[in-house]
């Protein structure tokens, strides 16, 4: 599991998820509106915009805000010309962070993503710096109660995944990324749309960290989580059981 999974389940147990609700909103409502605007606003035939529909009301946005959402984005009613920009840096203990952002200003995003690193003793470093050390896969995300482990391993396995990580969480399949969308449509044939899926990052090794940088670690990946132009963020860190108790404590 990717250690930024880790931080998101820390987070959680931690209860900070629900005061994040209006953040992690703007940014579900970012994704609905970007993906209706570069592609068709109707979901059955827009994979992008129906992962968002499925994340938003897991996070129980309601209709009416999905579709006004929706419109937004599909009506041109939206000014702002969202880019996608990749960060990647180097945060405490050595471990190497990507942030993915959509953002209609590149300045701002690329200043507040600086001040993150810089305070927390991370560097910011050129485009390629760290991706290096991940690989590019595709990755379908259902829900623990879709499936059990060896019937969602054995479908994933005949439409053509690479692999199958599954906990008491979920399921994280993970393919080829010429192979996502195969992946991705014979499993929504036999389970449903999944939770989300897009391309993403595997870290091919992770680095062990102890308590003082895995707590100045978490806050950084805490305060890019927060920016609400930051989508998503990956990290190749490990920490053990006993370093999670001590920091959750």
């Amino acid at each position: 599991m990717a250690g930024h999974s880790q931080f998101k389940n820390i987070m959680h147990r931690k209860g900070k998820q629900d005061a994040k609700r209006g953040k992690v909103f703007t940014k579900l409502i970012r994704e609905l509106t970007v993906a209706a605007k570069t592609g068709l606003p109707d979901p059955a035939s827009n994979p992008r915009l129906r992962a968002a529909v499925v994340a938003a009301r897991q996070a129980n946005m309601s209709r009416d805000t999905v579709e006004r959402a929706i419109k937004r984005g599909a009506g041109g009613a939206d000014d702002a010309n969202y880019e996608e920009v990749r960060y990647e840096g180097y945060g405490p203990g050595g471990v190497a962070i990507i942030v993915e952002a959509l953002t209609d200003n590149r300045n701002r995003t690329a200043g507040d993503v600086r001040a993150a690193f810089t305070k927390m003793g991370g560097t910011l470093g050129e485009t390629n710096s760290v991706s290096f050390m991940f690989d590019r896969v595709g990755i379908v995300r259902y829900g623990a109660d879709v499936a059990s482990e060896d019937a969602m391993l054995e479908a994933a396995i005949d439409a053509g995944a690479d692999n199958v990580e599954s906990d008491d969480q979920g399921h994280e399949v993970t393919v080829a990324p010429d192979r996502l969308i195969q992946v991705r449509d014979a499993l929504e044939a036999r389970f449903g749309a999944p939770e989300s899926a897009k391309l993403g990052w595997r870290p091919q090794t992770s680095i062990p960290i102890a308590d003082a940088p895995a707590e100045k670690l978490f806050r950084l990946l805490e305060t890019l989580d927060d920016n609400d132009d930051v989508q998503t963020v990956v990290a190749n860190y490990e920490v053990s059981d006993e370093t999670l108790a001590r920091l959750t404590a």
